[in-house]
């Protein structure tokens, strides 16, 4: 399959970010603060396997309540808060992220269509990590959770960039469900990223194939190779 796309569309975490020692973390670290139970990696997968989890503090936020826990959304963000970011001049999880594709292949892409961001990120965190990495002026286009009314699996955000033009022009990368049905319900094609031999590949693959992924991809530079 060759795709032709002049508008690219990227989710972030887990497709441009590593996020493992980041959000993961600070997923793991919060339901341990209000719990004092450990968790591993592999339950967050799955929990991200369901829709409505696209979102970490609704996620932290469930998950402590199901273990018998109660506790409010606003608390879990407080606490998540100051895990991910750090407090009184410790460095938090943001600090191990880690960009996964080359600057040079960015730039190349950027030359050959526009490229745009959908996350479910705050735009604090975003704009942090691209200041961090030096991708503040490759992305024209950015939409955040801060900038839409509803969160995926809700295709607003993708509509907002898309503005009017053809959907099928545009391609739509991402690594959970609600990523999927987001670009099902804007009718932009859909290609997943999930790494190789990870857990997450393991659980969710074949599930975004059911939901639309024209492929899976091990990682987002692997784009290359279907591109006219």
């Amino acid at each position: 399959m060759k795709l032709a796309p002049k508008l690219i569309i990227f989710d972030v975490d887990g497709v441009l970010v590593d996020v493992h020692g980041s959000f993961h973390r600070s997923i793991l670290d919060t339901v341990k603060h209000f719990t004092g139970r450990r968790f591993t990696y592999a339950h967050i997968q799955q929990w991200k396997r369901r829709s409505g989890y696209n979102d970490d503090w609704r996620l932290s936020t469930d998950w402590i309540n199901s273990l018998g826990e109660k506790v409010e959304y606003a608390q879990v963000r407080r606490i998540f808060q100051k895990l991910y970011w750090g407090t009184n001049g410790t460095r938090g999880n943001v600090w191990r992220e880690r960009w996964l594709v080359p600057t040079r292949r960015l730039e190349g892409w950027a030359k050959r269509a526009e490229l745009a961001l959908f996350t479910g990120r705050t735009r604090r965190e975003l704009r942090h990590t691209l200041e961090e990495f030096g991708f503040t002026k490759l992305f024209r286009r950015v939409v955040t959770m801060d900038d839409v009314e509803h969160l995926k699996p809700h295709p607003e955000g993708l509509l907002r960039l898309l503005d009017g033009a053809d959907p099928c022009e545009a391609l739509y990368l991402g690594d959970n469900l609600d990523d999927a049905l987001a670009s099902k319900r804007a009718g932009v094609p859909f290609l997943g990223v999930l790494r190789r031999g990870s857990e997450a590949r393991r659980v969710r693959a074949a599930q975004l194939r059911r939901h639309g992924a024209r492929i899976i991809l091990h990682s987002a530079d692997e784009l290359e190779k279907y591109w006219k």
